[in-house]
């Protein structure tokens, strides 16, 4: 056990300076640590830490080769490609900020990268002279892909929240139609696809979910 010569207390575990002075302890040998390391906590922060350095100096990097450099990556389009990094890195960044935040289930995490890659995809095809292919086919395709996905995640949860994957899958694959109807243009093939696949997947979640769905709308609505 070591003491703290000015504070004349014992201090045990492993602390080589004293809690209330910082003065350093004499004694014995260490001991074992009354606590076990945060082993986890430690590995996430040291994760946590090297992307956001790797993310800052892609950053910095760009903007220098940009507009220090003058180095062009794109012939045909007459902006600073540098801002549309930036913009791409502070997206990556706020995603992985909400990874490490508690209490986002994995179909709001899903979903909201989902938005923002297919936000990101729509100015950066606007820069690029691809804005309307972006719109029709590769949209369309990556909020299928978030409705498959969003189906598997109701399959496989356990904790009865099968309504927030049925609601996002229907929201997701219905509203799109109804803004273009509203607007009086024509729905483009893709799009009309992931109507009929929001409303497939959300018969069929019914269907191999249906007690637990209705268990949940008791829950949720007191009854």
């Amino acid at each position: 056990m070591k003491t703290c010569p000015y504070c004349k207390i014992e201090v045990g575990g492993n602390l080589n300076k004293c809690p209330f002075c910082q003065s350093r302890l004499s004694g014995s040998e260490d001991e074992e640590p009354y606590f076990p390391a945060p082993t986890i906590l430690k590995l996430t922060s040291l994760f946590y830490k090297i992307q956001l350095f790797i993310v800052w100096t892609l950053i910095i990097g760009s903007l220098g080769a940009d507009y220090l450099f003058g180095v062009k990556i794109y012939k045909n389009g007459n902006f600073h490609w540098s801002l549309l990094v930036l913009m791409w890195l502070i997206a990556f960044e706020f995603g992985i900020m909400r990874l490490f935040k508690k209490g986002f289930g994995s179909s709001r995490i899903l979903t909201l990268f989902a938005f923002i890659v297919t936000v990101m995809l729509v100015v950066t095809s606007y820069y690029l002279g691809m804005l309307m292919f972006t719109l029709k086919w590769v949209c369309p395709i990556i909020l299928a892909g978030v409705m498959i996905a969003n189906f598997v995640l109701a399959m496989i949860d356990k904790s009865g929240n099968s309504m927030a994957y049925l609601i996002l899958n229907f929201f997701i694959g219905v509203m799109p139609y109804i803004v273009l109807y509203i607007m009086g243009r024509d729905c483009p093939y893709a799009w009309s696809a992931d109507l009929l696949l929001s409303i497939i997947l959300f018969i069929g979640a019914v269907i191999f979910k249906g007690r637990e769905v209705v268990s949940e709308i008791e829950r949720r609505l007191n009854f």
